[in-house]
C-alpha cells in the first residue's frame, strides 16, 4: 500500500510526524521544568490526614427546621391528593370494565330467555301435543275423564255419586 502512495501524501505524512514528534518534545521540556521548580529533589508525596469529626455537634437552626416541617406538611398533603386522584381514576375504569361486563351478560341471559320463550311456544303447541298424543295410543277424553287440578269436573260431563262418610262413623 505505502508503495502506491504518491509524493504528496507522503510528504502529508512525514509532516504529521514531526509535528507529533515537536509536541512530545515540547511536554517532555515542560514537564522537566515543572520537576525542577518542585521542593526538593524528592518528587511530592501526599500523606491522608485522619479527622476526627465526632466531638462536632451540628447547631440547631429552628427557622430551617420549622421550613422542614412545612415542606413536608406541603408534599404529604400533595401526595394524599394525587394518590386520591389516581385511586379514583382507577376505580373509574375498573367500574367501567364491571359495566360493560355486566351488559353482556344481560344481553346472554336475554338472548337465553328468548331461546327458552321460543322453545316454550314449540312445546306448548296444541297440534304438536295432539300428534304425540296419538302417536301413543291416545285418544280424545270421554265425558266425565277429565278432572281439573283444582278438583272440579267439567260442567259438560256426568258427574259421579260420591259418598261422605262421617268420621264419627268409621271408629
Amino acid at each position: 500500500m505505502e508503495g502506491t502512495m504518491t509524493a504528496p501524501g507522503m510528504v502529508a505524512g512525514r509532516a504529521q510526524r514531526e509535528r507529533a514528534e515537536s509536541f512530545r518534545d515540547h511536554n517532555r521540556t515542560v514537564f522537566e521544568t515543572q520537576r525542577r521548580a518542585r521542593r526538593g529533589p524528592t518528587p511530592e508525596i501526599f500523606f491522608t490526614k485522619h479527622l476526627d469529626n465526632s466531638r462536632i455537634v451540628k447547631a440547631d437552626d429552628p427557622e430551617r427546621r420549622k421550613e422542614m416541617r412545612s415542606f413536608t406538611v406541603a408534599m404529604s398533603i400533595l401526595f394524599l391528593l394525587v394518590m386520591t386522584y389516581v385511586w379514583q381514576h382507577f376505580s373509574s375504569i375498573e367500574v367501567g370494565y364491571n359495566i360493560e361486563a355486566k351488559k353482556l351478560q344481560v344481553e346472554k341471559l336475554r338472548e337465553e330467555n328468548r331461546q327458552l320463550h321460543l322453545t316454550e311456544a314449540q312445546l306448548s303447541d296444541p297440534d304438536r301435543i295432539d300428534r304425540i298424543a296419538r302417536q301413543l295410543g291416545l285418544d280424545t277424553p270421554q265425558p266425565g275423564q277429565v278432572v281439573r287440578p283444582d278438583g272440579s269436573f267439567s260442567s259438560s260431563a256426568p258427574v259421579l255419586a260420591e259418598v261422605q262418610v262421617s268420621p264419627a262413623i268409621l271408629q
